[in-house]
């Protein structure tokens, strides 16, 4: 199954993300983005948001297969209590992969100090290894890694 970007950016492997928890494998498996401008995260992937945070800096999807993956926008966000970012989607609402989750302020984020590099993590990667992991430029809804099931 492919996992698409949520943003636009650069493609960096998880372990170029400098916080250990991501970058040591201790959340999961994935890679990362390093947005080059704000917008909108996209649903990587078709099922259900399980979690919408309520500062709408990360989300967790499940598929119908069971694959359990995070998008957290930026580092330490969670302090920001929801300023730069806007929910767009509804948490157990159903979405489709490139269907439009969270807007963000990639200016007011860089301003308050936080890093955007943004992990995008299979959280089960036991039962989903993961692999095919792109680097580079990415788009926004352009494959970023695969996982199997």
């Amino acid at each position: 199954m492919e996992v698409l970007s949520p943003i636009s950016g650069r493609a960096v492997p998880l372990e170029e993300v400098p916080d250990e928890v991501f970058a040591g494998g201790m959340a999961g498996r994935g890679a990362a983005v390093v947005p080059d401008s704000g917008g909108v995260a996209v649903a990587p992937v078709s099922g259900t948001l399980v979690k919408l945070f309520e500062g709408g800096h990360a989300f967790g999807i499940e598929t119908a297969d069971g694959v359990e993956l995070i998008v957290h926008l930026g580092l330490d966000t969670i302090e920001l209590r929801g300023d730069g970012f806007e929910r767009l989607a509804a948490e157990g609402e159903e979405v489709e992969a490139g269907q439009p989750v969270v807007r963000f302020d990639l200016e007011r984020i860089r301003s308050a100090g936080y890093d955007p590099i943004t992990p995008v993590v299979v959280t089960n990667p036991e039962e989903h290894p993961v692999g095919g992991l792109r680097t580079g430029p990415v788009a926004a809804g352009e494959p970023l890694f695969e996982t199997r099931g």
